[in-house]
């Protein structure tokens, strides 16, 4: 039998020191864990020797106290830990930590590059009882960045639409995504994305799932959609190539499920009886 799910409460209203409990610390976007890739769990700072730039509580982890703790770059891992980027972690750690970890390291983000104010210049200090920081001088409020974004499989028949980013690992192909413009709603951002991307107009457009995503501070919004005509055309600046692929021919694509983008391919791959090959 399979250990549950950890169960996480969040929060922002917790004002004590950071005390006992577990903790998620980053150099930078890397996190901090051991050799079998699990969190420093029921420990202080102090016991891991670690000197933070800043503390985030996160809220009760399994009822226990968890926190979000930034090192600066130079900071050494402890004995028998390392720093891992987050995308290292893809089935490496169960997915619900993964979700913490992506809440987690936005939240040092955004605490980070908000230290001043960006009406006035004026120091910003944390606000009391909630997720935000208050410019010292002005009074104005800033409160953690999420940038919508969409993300859609194309399918015509048993065919899905798959393109090559160029900054994407070799031979790897995914589904298409953009960020949403202002003035714009989610649904017009899909349709407006993938025919600047790659030429073609859409039918049917239906909406799927969504996801925090830390890359980095996006919220994820899952399509499916019906191709409606038009011949592929790339957009050479960000698609090195693109393509339909049969549901038994689909092409090397990112491991495991984690992203939502692999979500809809399995789903994909599932309304069609097959497997979906990427785990």
């Amino acid at each position: 039998m399979f250990p549950p799910p950890p169960r996480f409460v969040p929060s922002s209203r917790f004002t004590t020191p950071p005390t006992r409990g577990t903790y998620l610390v980053f150099r930078q976007r890397a996190l901090l864990v051991d050799a079998g890739f699990r969190l420093p769990h029921d420990r202080t700072l102090e016991e891991l020797a670690l000197a933070p730039v800043r503390v985030q509580y996160l809220g009760e982890l399994d009822d226990a106290p968890c926190f979000a703790a930034e090192l600066a770059q130079a900071s050494p891992a402890p004995e028998g830990m390392q720093f891992v980027d987050l995308r290292g972690l893809f089935g490496r750690m169960p997915e619900p930590l993964l979700g913490l970890a992506s809440r987690a390291v936005q939240i040092n983000d955004w605490d980070r590059t908000s230290q001043f104010c960006g009406a006035c210049g004026a120091p910003t200090l944390p606000h009391a009882t909630s997720r935000s920081r208050v410019c010292s001088a002005c009074g104005l409020e800033q409160y953690p960045r999420v940038a919508p974004a969409m993300i859609v499989a194309v399918e015509r028949g048993d065919e899905v639409l798959l393109a090559r980013g160029a900054h994407f690992p070799p031979g790897v192909y995914s589904t298409l995504a953009g960020f949403v413009d202002p003035g714009e709603s989610v649904e017009e951002a899909v349709h407006r994305e993938v025919h600047e991307e790659v030429g073609v107009r859409l039918d049917n457009l239906r909406y799927f799932a969504s996801q925090a995503w830390p890359f980095p501070h996006s919220l994820m919004l899952g399509f499916f959609a019906d191709y409606a005509g038009g011949e592929i055309t790339p957009d050479a600046s960000e698609i090195e190539h693109a393509a339909f692929f049969h549901v038994d021919a689909l092409p090397k694509l990112f491991p495991g499920r984690v992203s939502v983008g692999n979500q809809l391919l399995a789903d994909f791959c599932k309304r069609r009886g097959r497997r979906f090959p990427s785990g």
